[in-house]
């Protein structure tokens, strides 16, 4: 039947895809390793050196923000979700792409994504050079920023259990850190502690400060603005759903519980560390978590948090190296990329592509020396970066749409459909449409939000020359002929 579920998508049936007797990706993440994963992908490092900005900017109202970003990006998964598992043969969100909409949606999503990852990881390696310096101030910044590329590219080329494993514990570290500060600061609600003169701590905190809205409409959009760069990674168990045990058991289980992440980590300590410390006492440029550890008598409170932040640092460039790895690997099966980087090592990890990506993050090592203006350049390139994975969010929704009118009984044979179906797709491409609004109320992302087509101006490009190779006119006139088939049969079901 055409589209049915054992037809395998076009990256499965391209002539750039090695024969059936190479070795593919191993099924060897287990439960908790996709579980903490998807918990390490929703809590960004923005949580804990972030928030401060946001609470300063939106007030108490910046819960509802979370709360509103975290419930759009949930159906985002679920409709991600249902694509993976109508065929276990996709290995990533950029293979469902190529297959429902055309083989320029997953050149576009696969190249895209990896371009997203590689920014945030030449940051995060930056950025992690800068962390060990509170510890050991004399060190030159390239030893820390080297050896954290060479460290998480060890610990990624032996299985891909072994990335698991280390993405596991650095996860676990952050929940740690979260759920401290909420005991914490649970017993000095509870026990009435003062901050300072007439300032206790007291729920009441919320709305006793010019209410949940005190800096007025303009003040909460720009919490949006600001708030949604601290949920990119959270679609990372679609990159790893390849390499799952247990697809159909463990995918669904790891996206179901995203809203409870996002209440309990999310909300759950932004409402803790408002109602301890009135919002007007947070600054921009310090970290929430430092002040109330620090009120709390814990003289080592800004050692801690480094740490945290630190470890957060490198469960993201960590995710990077595992997800632009996987991306490139199937960008070369589907002759997106270089036929080297589609090949598995003995242990089944594409190291190919690993070192690839790893090359790209040494930039990271020489913008260190680049001077005050690289601080900058790195707000303008990783708003970039965030801009990029609303593109690679909204390529999942649209897939989802091509999935129900192509492939209606897949739909109907799913065992985890999307709740709201077709009708909260468009409201959260509707979302989105808003926060690419609300970029434009702030100079900064403004000029981040002009500066980003040129990226797919870049693409548009390399795919102008590709799509005239043979192999890729292959693969067109295979997606259109299938397309038609799929459509004529939906059509037949409706009229019968």
């Amino acid at each position: 039947m055409p589209g049915s579920s054992t037809r395998p998508p076009s990256s499965t049936t391209s002539p750039a895809v090695s024969s059936s007797t190479e070795p593919d990706l191993s099924r060897s993440l287990s439960s908790r390793h996709i579980q903490l994963l998807a918990i390490g992908g929703a809590i960004g490092t923005g949580l804990f050196m972030g928030s401060g900005k946001t609470i300063s900017v939106a007030g108490p109202s910046v819960i509802f923000v979370y709360m509103i970003i975290g419930f759009m990006l949930y159906f985002v998964m679920r409709a991600m979700g249902e694509l993976l598992l109508s065929n276990l043969k996709y290995k990533s969100f950029s293979d469902f792409a190529g297959d429902l909409l055309g083989p320029w949606a997953g050149f576009f999503t696969g190249w895209t994504y990896w371009f997203c990852w590689v920014v945030t990881g030449i940051a995060d390696v930056v950025a992690i050079a800068h962390y060990v310096t509170f510890w050991w101030a004399s060190a030159p910044l390239w030893i820390p920023a080297l050896a954290c590329i060479v460290l998480l590219l060890a610990l990624n080329l032996p299985t891909v259990k072994a990335f698991g494993e280390t993405e596991f514990w650095f996860a676990l570290i952050k929940i740690v850190a979260i759920l401290t500060l909420i005991v914490v600061g649970l017993v000095m609600i509870l026990t009435k502690f003062q901050s300072g003169p007439g300032e206790e701590a007291s729920f009441s905190n919320l709305w006793e400060n010019g209410g949940f809205f005190p800096t007025g409409p303009m003040g909460f959009v720009a919490g949006f603005q600001i708030a949604v760069f601290a949920f990119v990674g959270i679609e990372l168990v679609g990159t790893a759903a390849a390499e799952t045990k247990d697809p159909t058991k463990n995918l669904p289980k790891a996206i179901n519980s995203i809203p409870l992440r996002i209440m309990l980590f999310y909300v759950g300590a932004l409402v803790i560390l408002m109602s301890v410390i009135p919002w007007t006492e947070f600054s921009a440029d310090e970290s929430p978590f430092v002040g109330m550890f620090t009120l709390a008598g814990l003289g080592t409170a800004a050692a801690i948090v480094n740490f945290v932040v630190l470890t957060s640092a490198a469960s993201s460039a960590n995710s990077g190296i595992y997800s632009t790895s996987r991306m490139v690997y199937g960008l070369a099966r589907d002759g997106d990329a270089p036929g080297p980087f589609g090949r598995l090592s003995r242990r089944k990890v594409p190291q190919n592509a690993l070192f690839f990506s790893c090359t790209f993050l040494l930039a990271g090592v020489v913008l260190l020396y680049a001077g005050e203006s690289v601080s900058a350049a790195f707000t303008l390139v990783t708003t970039i970066s965030a801009l990029c994975f609303m593109f690679v969010w909204s390529i999942i929704l649209f897939s989802y749409l091509a999935y129900r009118r192509r492939r209606p009984h897949l739909h109907e044979e799913s065992k985890f459909k999307l709740p709201g179906g077709r009708i909260m797709v468009y409201v959260v491409l509707a979302f989105f449409v808003f926060i690419l609004w609300a970029l434009t109320t702030q100079p900064d992302t403004l000029t981040a939000l002009l500066v980003t087509p040129i990226w797919f101006a870049l693409l548009g490009g390399a795919y102008a020359v590709l799509r005239r190779t043979p192999l890729h006119q292959a693969r067109v006139a295979e997606y259109k002929a299938m397309a038609a088939e799929e459509r004529e049969a939906a059509s037949a079901v409706s009229r019968g």
